[in-house]
């Protein structure tokens, strides 16, 4: 797990500059730096080291130096690959750095076809006078890119690109909007205007000032028939061989651990000497006592962190700044705190993420006979009850009528719905206003799957948008934060191959999420385990946010005359003052608000 940054143009080169842009992100790799630098490019690396710890120095080249590699990830069948290439290539040492380099010299592009891990990497061939770069089919590792005046940029981190001359620094305003729906950036353009995110599977060339992004990889669901059985055994034995694959490295492996099943049996299989977890010293908001329990039940040592209100409003100020983009859901801070704890001991973790996505775990995916039996009636009878009861107080059972008059495509945008698009515009200065809707964002995507059931199109809009922009983003900026790598096995290409091919029926059954997950992890985890409902990270803000002191540390950031820039300081402030006088719960919307305020300070006004 490391880092990389570089840029393409014709003018001179300078060690000074490319030395600026690496140091913005020696957090995600202290243990080395190195460069390379021609009358074309200039590549930087900093390194985490994993594999190979004497011989992995990046940048690295092929045999006649004709080629030059930066890369960051793990490539998790190496040796595989490897096998085939040595036949015809020399290998200096034993990464998985040096398999891409040749693989990319045998297959071109295609190598792509061949790799099986979490990576984003460019590779710079001289004789072609190109640069090929690629990000994973999930999205686990960042890339970041630009081309500004004359100079193409490129990095693991936005923070990077700040420090070359040509970069302008400006807001993009389009990117507030959908944010305040979403709480997370969900636009290909970032927060940063002309920068843009590399989509996960997709790969670009970049040769005489043109740049061309191709896809290489699509997310294709396809039930196939097969007893429950043997869908359950399929996946255990997946999961098996996934951390088998994970769990190479020549340095120390632990594990996250929380109460629910990810976790759970992503440990009970691994069976690290250490697994780490973080919970909140208030009741309802701690689950590291199942950790525990759990950990002591395999016999593993598990090392865990109760976080305090004070600890985490001093944290968010930091959260913000690792992330690059303003992020606001809030798990984002214990997992901060939870990589600070295990970087103590270990250099890599293994975690759950993913698990959901692929398997059908969150509770939006589930729907009551009840709502099933209703969708049956006619669509035009349960519309026109919507629209009649939309406008009335709330009751018992509107929300029920409101979702079952609604097509999927008028109400899911994923795990977080912040502000529909009026009350987003509502409390935006005019400047920041935008004819943009989140359908605008969903729908195209959603239409790729326009023949699927439900569940299914629930699960690739959360595997295109929440997945990468939101889980994994918070994932690797957290734990990098603390140069600490994370693993996620379930998210490999071989295990969605086969996950992408279980019907939903064994996804959704007998009121449980993840239910084919769910009865593999039987084989391995403790029943207790194995059901309990998933819980996620949950922060005690809300009811922090009724304490003065908390809430007049939100209330002088929403006074401050940067906020006046964006919002109706009024209408914010009257978000905040509901939630305090207990009018109603406003605190995922007061979150947002402030996560973006104390990011647009950071990087606009302390960083200028």
């Amino acid at each position: 797990m490391c880092g990389f940054v570089g840029y393409i143009n014709k003018k001179e080169k300078k060690q000074d500059v490319i030395k600026a842009m690496n140091d913005m992100i020696i957090h995600r790799g202290p243990d080395d730096e190195s460069y390379y630098i021609d009358e074309d490019v200039s590549l930087a690396f900093r390194r985490l080291s994993i594999i190979d710890l004497k011989n992995g120095r990046q940048p690295m080249t092929n045999e006649d130096e004709s080629i030059v590699i930066i890369f960051n990830g793990e490539i998790y069948n190496f040796f595989e690959i490897r096998k085939k290439l040595e036949k015809k290539h020399t290998f200096k040492n034993n990464t998985d750095t040096e398999v891409i380099l040749h693989g990319y010299e045998e297959y071109g592009v295609d190598i792509l076809k061949h790799l099986r891990g979490m990576f984003a990497f460019v590779i710079w061939d001289k004789n072609k006078k190109q640069l090929f770069g690629a990000r994973d089919h999930f999205g686990i590792k960042p890339f970041y890119y630009t081309n500004m005046n004359g100079t193409f940029m490129f990095s693991s981190e936005i923070k990077s690109l700040l420090k070359h001359p040509d970069f302008k620094k400006e807001m993009n305003k389009e990117a507030l909007k959908p944010y305040l729906t979403f709480q997370y950036p969900v636009l290909e353009e970032t927060f940063f205007k002309d920068v843009y995110r590399l989509k996960p599977g997709h790969y670009f060339i970049y040769k005489e000032g043109k740049l061309e992004i191709e896809k290489y990889f699509t997310y294709d669901f396809n039930d196939k028939k097969r007893s429950e059985k043997e869908i359950i055994d399929m996946i255990d034995k997946d999961i098996h061989s996934s951390i088998t694959y994970h769990k190479i490295s020549d340095v120390k492996v632990g594990a996250f651990l929380s109460g629910g099943i990810d976790s759970s049996y992503v440990v009970s299989v691994l069976k690290p000497n250490e697994t780490f977890s973080v919970g909140f010293d208030y009741d309802k908001f701690n689950e590291t006592n199942y950790a525990k329990e759990l950990s002591d039940l395999l016999k593993i040592q598990n090392k865990r962190k109760l976080i305090n209100a004070d600890e985490f409003f001093e944290a968010i100020e930091q959260v913000q700044y690792y992330s690059d983009e303003p992020h606001a859901n809030l798990s984002a801070v214990p997992l901060f705190f939870l990589s600070k704890l295990a970087v103590k001991d270990v250099t890599v973790v293994l975690s759950g993420e993913g698990a959901d996505e692929l398997y059908g775990g969150y509770e939006a995916y589930y729907r009551s006979n009840m709502f099933k039996l209703y969708q049956k009636l006619p669509f035009s009878l349960r519309k026109k009850i919507k629209d009649m009861i939309k406008d009335k107080k709330y009751f018992k059972g509107k929300g029920f009528l409101e979702k079952g008059g609604s097509k999927l495509e008028d109400y899911y945008i994923g795990q977080a719905f912040i502000f529909d698009d009026l009350e987003a515009n509502d409390i935006l200065n005019k400047q920041y206003k935008s004819d943009l809707t989140f359908k605008d964002i969903t729908k195209p995507i959603l239409d790729e799957v326009k023949d699927k059931d439900e569940v299914t199109k629930m699960q690739y809009l959360d595997m295109n948008l929440w997945l990468p922009n939101d889980i994994l983003l918070k994932a690797d900026k957290m734990t990098m934060a603390h140069s600490l790598e994370l693993r996620v096995p379930f998210l490999d290409k071989e295990v969605f191959k086969n996950s992408s091919t279980i019907p939903t029926k064994y996804k959704i059954k007998n009121k449980l999420t993840k239910y084919a997950l769910r009865k593999a992890s039987e084989k391995t985890v403790p029943l207790e385990w194995a059901k309990r409902k998933k819980k996620g990270f949950p922060v005690p803000f809300a009811i922090w946010l009724k304490e003065e002191k908390y809430y007049n540390i939100v209330k002088e950031v929403f006074e401050s005359k940067y906020a006046k820039e964006f919002f109706n300081q009024e209408d914010i402030l009257k978000l905040l003052d509901d939630h305090y006088h207990n009018v109603r719960n406003t605190a995922r919307k007061v979150y947002t608000i402030f996560s973006f305020l104390v990011w647009y300070k950071k990087y606009f006004i302390e960083m200028n």
